[in-house]
């Protein structure tokens, strides 16, 4: 088959969930005799400073083809535009299948439906319930969500929650396909002791983008009332939110033991992975949480918040707290390290993880559903 895959900023690139799993999935069709074209969007990487796309005008990545559709450099407008360009290029690409990812993106999937194209879409969780977008780019999200709903011929989501949402608010059937992760390189401290002085379980990890839903404001409360030596890293870069990262980087001065390293990738990223004690993620909202497979894949204790995409991912194998109750989370994030009430065969967890979430049985349910 011949598919184009429109809805990620970049490919390839660590900005977020959707861009690493459009990645996963376009470089493992192509293995399987697939061709695929990404449509990427020009641009800045917010996350990765160092990266330009601009200059780099990359054609191609792993055997993925790559498409670069230009934009305006501005919130809300550049996706906009972005998303239908893509689609309007697409028509002239002779695709048998055009696969939207997330629901902003799907705003322009009429275009494509009038030329009776055959649409995949995956919903990657309920952009509009992100507080960093405002009323228009909520509004234009949740545009975007019906017109997927109504004209997509086939639509995949990634928790049970997101299945019963789509056939109770539109009657509409969908297909659980949940993300997968691959086996890691485990690394010792070497970067992360020469940069932060970090040794092998001597912090508790919070990796993800700082935005407000990802709860690490919940985090940085309850790890502040601890009294521990452990240190607390926060590894990640904000996404339109630099208000919110300013009032993270007030409240972490505010403790010594604290630590923010900006975005990280490559074998910093493996390392503050394979050495931490804890990995916490105390998420308001969520699709499917791309970090916290990753944290589990190598073998990291995982606390985590009561919502489902969280406790489906974790299993029998996490530690839960109530969802925004700071108290809830220091008392056991408290139990967790002074008493170090915590699992120590961590290998059942990388073995739990890398069974049940894996790529290449995702790529095949993928297939199943372009054909139809």
């Amino acid at each position: 088959m011949k598919i184009a895959m429109i809805g990620h900023k970049r490919v390839p690139s660590r900005e977020g969930g959707v861009e690493i799993v459009v990645e996963e999935l376009a470089t493992r069709l192509v293995k399987a005799g697939h061709q695929v074209d990404v449509y990427n969007r020009r641009g800045r990487n917010v996350q990765d400073k160092k990266a330009d796309f601009n200059k780099e005008k990359r054609k191609e990545y792993r055997g993925v083809k790559i498409i670069t559709i230009p934009t305006i450099n501005k919130k809300g407008i550049d996706a906009l535009l972005y998303s239908f360009l893509a689609s309007i290029r697409a028509l002239f690409g002779k695709y048998d299948i055009l696969h939207y990812h997330a629901e902003g993106s799907c705003a322009m999937l009429w275009i494509p439906h009038l030329f009776k194209k055959r649409i995949v879409v995956t919903i990657h969780g309920l952009d509009w319930q992100r507080s960093k977008w405002g009323g228009f780019a909520t509004k234009y999200i949740k545009f975007g969500e019906k017109l997927a709903a109504k004209y997509a011929d086939e639509i995949i989501v990634l928790s049970k929650g997101m299945q019963k949402y789509f056939k109770e608010n539109y009657n509409r059937e969908t297909n659980f396909i949940p993300n997968g992760i691959t086996k890691p390189i485990i690394r010792e401290a070497n970067i992360i002791k020469k940069k932060y002085g970090l040794n092998k379980e001597e912090y508790i990890l919070f990796l993800a983008r700082i935005v407000p839903e990802k709860g690490l404001h919940y985090l940085i409360e309850a790890f502040k009332q601890i009294n521990t030596d452990k240190k607390l890293v926060i590894a990640g870069g904000a996404s339109h939110t630099n208000n919110y990262l300013e009032k993270i980087k007030n409240m972490a001065n505010e403790d010594n033991r604290i630590i923010m390293t900006g975005f990280v990738q490559g074998e910093e990223l493996e390392e503050l992975y394979s050495n931490c004690y804890l990995y916490c993620l105390p998420s308001d909202v969520e699709g499917m949480p791309i970090s916290l497979l990753e944290a589990m894949s190598y073998g990291c204790n995982c606390l985590v918040s009561d919502i489902e995409e969280n406790t489906q991912v974790c299993g029998n194998y996490g530690y839960i707290f109530k969802k925004s109750n700071v108290k809830d989370l220091e008392e056991k994030l408290d139990n967790m390290i002074t008493e170090n009430n915590i699992n120590t065969n961590t290998e059942d967890i990388r073995k739990y993880i890398t069974n049940k979430f894996n790529w290449n049985e995702v790529t095949d349910k993928l297939v199943e559903v372009y054909v139809g």
